[in-house]
């Protein structure tokens, strides 16, 4: 009696076995909602913060006007010498018609100058999206196969870029533009970007 009392007792190494799979299935549930819930997504840092801008030229959105006249593309050496705010959008992104009216208050803003890389997008649904909340692009460059977005490191739409005087990357904001952070992030990157080199 005492023998099978002592067997009973002892763990059978295909009992361990079992748990095994369930103690690491426990631990990456564990790790991945810790990651996940670790803070603000739109802070992921940028490698090219510091950088000069990529050298993408990209054509103009098919027919799109500001004031009776055709909006040029993307050119980088148009960057030099002034404060741009670049921002990558589609019509098909929600996020970006809910940052659309944000977008024209800082076209407002004459000490700066906003630029669009329009995202996969087409042409006539760019044009649609633009007449109904207002175009607050000095330029906009259709990247119709995403390689622009790559280029400037990109996770997806919408996304804000400053870009100092000196045509380098000041700061990048994943994610759209909200009141809270146009207030708190955005303005104070602008203005610090602004205040650099005057």
């Amino acid at each position: 009696m005492n023998e099978i009392a002592s067997k009973d007792r002892k763990m059978h190494p295909h009992r361990f076995i079992v748990l095994v799979p369930l103690i690491l299935f426990i631990g990456l549930t564990t790790l991945f909602l810790v990651r996940l819930n670790a803070g603000d997504s739109s802070l992921i840092p940028s490698a090219l913060i510091g950088h000069p801008i990529p050298q993408t030229t990209l054509p103009p959105v098919a027919g799109l006007k500001r004031d009776d006249a055709a909006v040029p593309g993307l050119d980088p050496a148009s960057f030099n010498g002034t404060v741009t705010v670049v921002n990558v959008w589609a019509s098909w992104c929600v996020p970006c018609h809910d940052e659309a009216p944000l977008l024209m208050r800082l076209a407002q803003d004459s000490r700066l100058r906003l630029i669009g890389i329009n995202y996969k997008d087409d042409a006539d649904n760019a044009r649609r999206f633009l007449g109904r909340y207002g175009n607050p692009f000095a330029a906009a460059g259709a990247d119709h196969n995403g390689r622009a977005a790559i280029e400037w490191g990109v996770y997806g739409v919408p996304e804000t870029f400053v870009i100092g005087r000196d045509a380098r990357i000041a700061y990048k904001l994943v994610g759209p533009i909200t009141p809270e952070n146009f207030e708190s992030t955005l303005k104070p990157q602008i203005e610090k970007a602004l205040a650099a080199g005057s």
